[in-house]
């Protein structure tokens, strides 16, 4: 896959008291990561800027767009182009809507580590998708150091 076919996806890092909003992806086949915790977001429409595809994928998956997102960062790989926000989570788990996925809940840094979380709707602890588990973790680590510098 060249550099132009790479998909390219918006996702964010919402947080809340030290805890990270967290999607759990379908359990179906011919997805990344099916089955797997992930970030919310995603792909990135042709024309689309990834502010706005950031704020579009937010409102379509869970009716909520931080009043402040600002760009984390930029992960690639051979196959996709990931572009990183991160914003406050400022209402309650309860008034957000999953529109997509299989269920969705606050991860702490431990579960984080750990790479894996419990799923009350799969009722079974799922993996965390490993590109989603290092954006966390770097993004623990930055916050970390400007915490404690």
């Amino acid at each position: 896959m060249n550099q132009d076919q790479r998909h390219q996806v918006a996702i964010a890092i919402l947080h809340q008291n030290s805890k990270f909003l967290l999607q759990l992806r379908d359990d179906i086949p011919g997805i990344l990561y099916p089955g797997h915790w992930a970030l919310f977001g995603g792909h990135i429409e042709p024309g689309e800027s990834p502010d706005d595809a950031i704020q579009r994928e937010l409102l379509e998956e869970i009716g909520y767009v931080p009043a402040t997102l600002t760009q984390f960062d930029f992960y690639e790989d051979t196959q996709v182009v990931r572009y990183v926000y991160q914003g406050g989570l400022e209402v309650d788990l309860s008034q957000l809507v999953l529109n997509e996925g299989w269920d969705m809940a606050l991860a702490t840094s431990e579960e984080i580590s750990r790479g894996d979380r419990y799923s009350q709707q799969a009722n079974q602890v799922r993996p965390l998708g490993k590109p989603h588990q290092r954006i966390l973790l770097d993004f623990i680590k930055r916050s970390d150091k400007q915490i404690h510098s």
